[in-house]
């Protein structure tokens, strides 16, 4: 804080307002056009994302890292696959040497990359019919950390799947199953799918059972 001006809470604002520019246009109404981020990350929060949203903090520009990419002249242009009836729209960060690029941003040293990058990586291969992709992790001190992948189809059957699901369950108004996973900590749904935390007040076990103190 310096004088009478929250800088703070400016750049706050500035970083959101970049984050709102740079995110994936969904038709919400649109349940046969199915994006891929949705499809690979919680089915729960994909839908309420799409029936009852709430606005997710941003919390600096490494978040914004892989849609600042796609908005440069190199970054891919979106590309749609067929899955019957449903189109599975994804968006790679960059198509560098006929090989999808993927940019992420990371806290620590990965030693794998996580679950969720792997899927959308492996989609973006069948969508763009690449064979070979990348995912550069980047952290905060500018450390690259880089993992290859050929794609499987078995994977992509996954996100297949999932697509369908998420599409029927929005055409049928029905909240996905409970997805558990170290993301639903940093959720904006969080509550609304486990009880929130309440102050207790601490007692023994024989206050607990009516039994004296004497």
């Amino acid at each position: 804080m310096m004088g009478d001006r929250d800088f703070r809470n400016i750049v706050k604002n500035a970083v959101d307002s970049i984050g709102r520019e740079l995110e994936t246009e969904i038709d919400v109404k649109n349940i046969k056009t199915i994006h891929l981020k949705e499809a690979i990350q919680c089915l729960r929060r994909s839908y309420y994302d799409r029936v009852d949203s709430k606005e997710v903090e941003i919390r600096g520009f490494n978040d914004l890292l892989s849609g600042l990419l796609r908005k440069l002249q190199y970054g891919s242009s979106p590309k749609e696959f067929a899955i019957d009836d449903i189109k599975l729209r994804g968006h790679a960060d960059m198509i560098a040497d006929d090989s999808i690029v993927l940019f992420r941003p990371a806290n620590v040293v990965l030693e794998t990359p996580l679950a969720n990058d792997l899927l959308y990586l492996n989609a973006c291969m069948w969508i763009y019919d690449k064979t070979d992709g990348i995912i550069v992790y980047i952290t905060g001190d500018k450390r690259e950390i880089i993992f290859s992948l050929t794609r499987d189809k078995k994977m992509f059957e996954e996100v297949i799947r999932r697509v369908r699901v998420l599409s029927d369950l929005l055409k049928e108004q029905k909240t996905p199953i409970l997805e558990p996973s170290n993301d639903c900590t940093d959720c904006q749904y969080y509550q609304r799918c486990f009880i929130a935390k309440k102050n207790t007040k601490q007692v023994s076990l024989s206050e607990m059972l009516g039994l004296s103190k004497d």
